[in-house]
């Protein structure tokens, strides 16, 4: 248990039976009266976020949550396998749970897990990955007037917006965070 003027970015905590992670804090000490943390939290199950007052003294259920180095091994029907790379322990979760980032997961992608009570319940993806081109548009010679971007597929089925000389084969690198193209791999 900690006090709720400790909370910080990235604290897992458990409420009213549910696991949530803080995500952004923003302490207040009025003039008057007690001073507080005002947070917003990620519920883990759901993804909802969720804004939360605690007092500054108000104690909080402080969860461990180990974070493990994992690679991503395949998938199969709606289910992701995942393996740690340091002890081969072999994790499973669905994929509704990634969402969209599953697209970002190809076999052997290095990523973190944090795994609470033998079960994942928040992932860390790498920022930049990189994917090969497996469908390109045809780049129309001197078509520069209005955008010089094309729409490509990448081997995982992620479409990113790239630059004109990108073809099919190339290996490209791109921002997990929001799916932009970042360069050449």
């Amino acid at each position: 248990m900690i006090p709720g003027g400790d909370l910080k970015k990235g604290t897992t905590l458990r409420l009213d039976g549910k696991i949530f992670r803080v995500v952004k804090t923003k302490y207040n000490k009025p003039g008057r009266g007690t001073a507080y943390m005002d947070t917003q939290l990620l519920d883990l199950s759901t993804g909802n976020t969720v804004n939360r007052v605690f007092g500054a003294e108000e104690r909080v259920d402080n969860l461990y949550v180990e974070q493990e180095p994992c690679e991503f091994l395949y998938s199969d029907d709606d289910t992701l396998h995942f393996m740690n790379t340091q002890t081969y322990d072999q994790y499973e979760t669905p994929v509704s749970f990634f969402g969209d980032d599953a697209l970002f997961l190809s076999e052997n992608v290095a990523l973190d897990l944090r795994i609470f009570e033998g079960k994942v319940i928040d992932y860390v993806l790498p920022t930049t990955y990189t994917y090969t081109v497996v469908e390109a548009e045809a780049a129309v010679v001197g078509d520069t007037a209005g955008s010089v971007n094309k729409k490509i597929k990448t081997n995982t089925g992620l479409s990113v917006q790239v630059p004109i000389f990108v073809n099919v084969g190339d290996t490209i690198k791109v921002d997990t965070r929001d799916g932009s193209y970042v360069g050449r791999g």
